[in-house]
């Protein structure tokens, strides 16, 4: 687990990452290191609807921080089902180390935000906290 993120209740680990329930009432995404398949990342985020739909939250902390770069087709995928997506919610990412994993979700984001979605970037948990805290729901 990245620093500064407390002891969550586990929802759903796969080689991508693990869903926690914060009890401020958001979803924290903590993003693995290495490779990834993409019948794993499209687990991942089938199951991260179903949270957001199961509890009725619209906040997500994804914490990027040690993901790798997203590839073509991950990226193609998230464009054409995730961005699409009809429910509204609200993104604080923290941003990956990697310099072209930032690239890489930075393009997302902006393509997140043509869709109307509210994504914002942060290197700061705290920040990315606060931000997701005036949002309440």
């Amino acid at each position: 687990m990245p620093a500064n993120l407390p002891a969550l209740p586990l929802y759903f680990q796969n080689a991508v990452a693990r869903l926690l329930e914060h009890p401020h009432g958001y979803v924290v995404v903590e993003y693995q290191a290495g490779p990834r398949q993409l019948a794993d990342l499209q687990g991942l985020l089938g199951e991260l609807a179903q949270l957001l739909a199961r509890r009725g939250w619209n906040r997500v902390l994804a914490d990027q921080r040690l993901m790798q770069p997203f590839t073509p087709e991950e990226s193609e995928w998230i464009r054409a089902h995730w961005l699409t997506r009809s429910s509204t919610f609200h993104g604080a990412v923290l941003l990956p180390h990697d310099v072209f994993a930032r690239l890489a979700s930075a393009q997302i984001i902006l393509e997140a935000k043509a869709a109307n979605l509210s994504y914002r970037l942060f290197d700061d948990l705290a920040a990315a906290e606060t931000w997701l805290a005036k949002l309440k729901a």
